[in-house]
């Protein structure tokens, strides 16, 4: 019991000790399955020294930085925008939402070859591509929270003879905190699901080019190196995006610690 307690106050080291398990176990039974399937640790960490001093690995990394970058602000500072006027102007809601709820259902490959025809196959076609993935869930979760804050906390902003705007920047958006950093952690994983998908269907570069090209070569280990740096990719944004949230909302841990 006393370990068990132990590990729940130390949680990194339990996840720690998992992701060396994995690892030990991969290495192990990984060596005995046809390497043209699946690879294993070392081979993966020799592939990734060879790609990594041939430049290959850091060009494809910067190539996909570009259009991720730029997407996601795009997305989370445009998702932010929509989700916010559409909660203040019922008008804005009505008409927007018919057109919101359409493109959210439609699946996103549908929209690749069009996105395409209009934006081509360079920077412009991956961002449009990865705002088209990312954007609906900043809108969705600002537009909640926005939605979610209301009785006592308006009314006594409105007592206090607060104008509009002092109940928006003082009371509303720091009350949909919450919902909007909820929002924007799932932006930033489908984020890199947008990045990839459109490094495939468009000009074939960066760490989705990377993984067809080794894919079409049979280079099982070199393949395994771009997806692990997406994986990692994708473990230090949302840690990013935690440190952020807890930055954000520590009033909300301190009233917890009073209640």
């Amino acid at each position: 019991m006393k370990f068990a307690a132990y590990l729940k106050a130390h949680p990194n080291i339990l996840r720690i000790g998992a992701v060396v398990v994995f690892f030990i176990a991969w290495e192990y039974f990984g060596r005995d399955v046809n390497p043209l399937f699946l690879s294993y640790p070392s081979a993966i960490g020799r592939a990734a020294m060879i790609i990594t001093e041939t430049g290959e690995l850091q060009r494809a990394f910067m190539a996909s930085m570009v259009p991720f970058v730029i997407g996601l602000v795009i997305s989370i500072i445009g998702g932010m925008i929509i989700g916010v006027a559409t909660a203040h102007y019922w008008w804005l809601d009505y008409t927007l939402e018919p057109f919101l709820s359409a493109l959210y259902a439609i699946p996103r490959v549908a929209l690749v070859p069009l996105i395409i025809l209009w934006a081509g196959l360079e920077t412009t076609g991956k961002v449009s591509i990865l705002v088209s993935v990312a954007i609906f869930p900043v809108i969705i979760n600002t537009y909640a929270g926005i939605k979610d804050v209301r009785g006592a906390m308006l009314d006594i902003g409105r007592v206090y003879c607060a104008t509009p705007s002092q109940i928006f920047w003082k009371i509303t958006l720091p009350a949909s905190m919450p919902y909007i950093l909820a929002g924007v952690r799932l932006s930033v994983g489908l984020a890199i699901i947008g990045m990839v998908v459109a490094e495939f269907f468009t000009a074939v570069t960066g760490l989705g080019g990377l993984i067809v090209f080794f894919a079409n070569s049979f280079a099982t280990a070199k393949l395994f190196v771009p997806i692990i740096v997406i994986g990692l990719l994708g473990v230090f944004t949302s840690e990013a995006i935690s440190m952020l949230e807890r930055r954000l909302l520590a009033w909300r841990d301190s009233e917890k610690r009073r209640n």
